[in-house]
């Protein structure tokens, strides 16, 4: 599940470690609306484990999300989090922009900032992470409250694609905040702690039904500051 809207996010602030200061009241409401609906649908039953990014943003909607999953203790995972950005981080985009120029050509492995992860780094790093997951936790469900970036790569990685660029540019992979992209892994049938699972089904990705009632709220508000249409100038 990716986290809800960020302070980062609505002020165009890179948010590493450092920038990240948690979420907008609009990130909240979405973060609770997903908690309403898994707690009115139950579609994430008998989860045993809940582990999130160390980024506020991450922790703060795993927080928001427990009761609905449990009430599980939420685990911090720093392999789970977004891109580290190095001297980026907590720049305002165009500021970053401005001191560390994107590359005329992208590469998995540029480092944009001092200290900054490369492409191919955090695709590692993400790995371990879901690899350590699947060893601790076979034939269970676990949530994990993370990043975009991270849902890309776990994408990326399970689904085999090629992340180098084609021509006409890179496609995307942009998952809603607080969307649900859901994994279901077979289990091989001798059960060696290391053994990789037999089969992985990508059985949704970018589900967030829920936020349509965040809009509607959003839009509701709106139209309250405005008044009625007759008082208009």
């Amino acid at each position: 599940m990716r986290h809800g809207e960020s302070v980062a996010q609505s002020e165009k602030i890179v948010g590493g470690h450092a920038g990240c200061s948690g979420l907008t009241e609009r990130g909240r409401l979405e973060a609770a609306a997903l908690r309403h609906r898994l707690a009115a649908t139950g579609e994430i039953g008998g989860a045993t484990a809940l582990y999130a990014s160390v980024m506020p943003r991450a922790l703060e909607t795993a927080e928001i999300l427990a009761e609905a999953v449990g009430g599980l203790s939420v685990t911090p995972d720093c392999d789970f989090c977004e891109h580290h950005p190095g001297e980026a981080d907590g720049l305002l985009w165009a500021d970053a922009d401005r001191l560390y120029p994107p590359p005329e050509r992208w590469s998995p492995d540029i480092r944009r900032s001092p200290g900054a992860e490369t492409w191919i780094e955090m695709s590692d790093r993400v790995a371990r992470g879901m690899d350590s997951v699947i060893r601790r936790h076979r034939g269970e469900t676990v949530v994990i409250v993370c990043h975009g970036g991270v849902i890309a790569h776990s994408m990326i990685r399970w689904l085999g694609l090629e992340p180098t660029p084609r021509p006409g540019g890179r496609a995307r992979i942009e998952p809603a905040n607080t969307s649900i992209t859901e994994w279901q892994l077979s289990a091989p049938d001798t059960q060696g702690a290391d053994e990789a699972p037999d089969e992985i089904q990508l059985v949704r990705f970018n589900d967030h039904a829920h936020l349509t009632s965040v809009a509607a709220a959003a839009t509701s508000a709106a139209s309250g500051r405005r008044g009625p249409a007759s008082r208009q100038t």
